[in-house]
């Protein structure tokens, strides 16, 4: 999942909601080099990318589209699951998304924290931005397929992820559904 995944499974904890999303910017064992919650969060991410990988229905499903999305049909349905997460957010969470995004956002506070400067400078735009927000709508999608696609170092079908999308939508959102309920049972305990 994206951000606003690793950021639900963090189980409304802003400080691992924050390391979690760590996880992308430290690679190997370098994690080890923070504070042991850091390195929670971390071991978090790590946790929630080795369980959608290897998901039995997100597995059918990347081969489904993979014609469509060679080499990043996994970074799209990461990006669809986010889109999904946020068109059903209240489904999956208490609180509305914008209510839950400004009281995470209210509860960041870097300024003491020891991660490195790329990794504030981008959880600083995340909350300028308000990327999030964006997400449940068909325009977040198609922001969400460009901006990922041209942060690739190759040369890919991306940022052709939303028509995508449109042709596999109701594929894309019953896997959605059932690895939601897979995973809330894995990582979070729910039922």
């Amino acid at each position: 999942m994206n951000y606003l995944g690793h950021i639900y499974f963090s189980n409304n904890d802003p400080r691992l909601a924050v390391a979690n999303l760590f996880g992308d910017f430290v690679k190997g064992k370098k994690y080890l080099e923070y504070p042991e919650y850091i390195q929670e969060g971390v071991l978090l991410h790590r946790k929630i990318d080795h369980f959608i990988d290897h998901h039995h229905e997100v597995i059918h499903l990347i081969h489904q589209i993979r014609a469509s999305l060679p080499k990043v049909a996994p970074i799209a349905i990461d990006i669809y699951f986010d889109h999904l997460l946020a068109r059903n957010w209240e489904q999956y969470h208490a609180s509305k998304l914008p209510d839950f995004l400004s009281d995470f956002y209210s509860k960041i506070d870097l300024s003491n924290e020891p991660y490195p400067s790329d990794f504030k400078h981008f959880i600083n735009l995340l909350i300028e931005r308000n990327w999030m927000s964006h997400y449940p709508t068909e325009e977040g999608l198609f922001r969400m397929c460009q901006g990922v696609s041209s942060k690739l170092s190759f040369e890919n079908a991306l940022k052709n992820g939303h028509t995508v999308f449109y042709t596999y939508q109701n594929e894309i959102t019953s896997c959605f559904h059932e690895y939601m309920r897979d995973a809330n049972e894995y990582l979070m305990g729910k039922v």
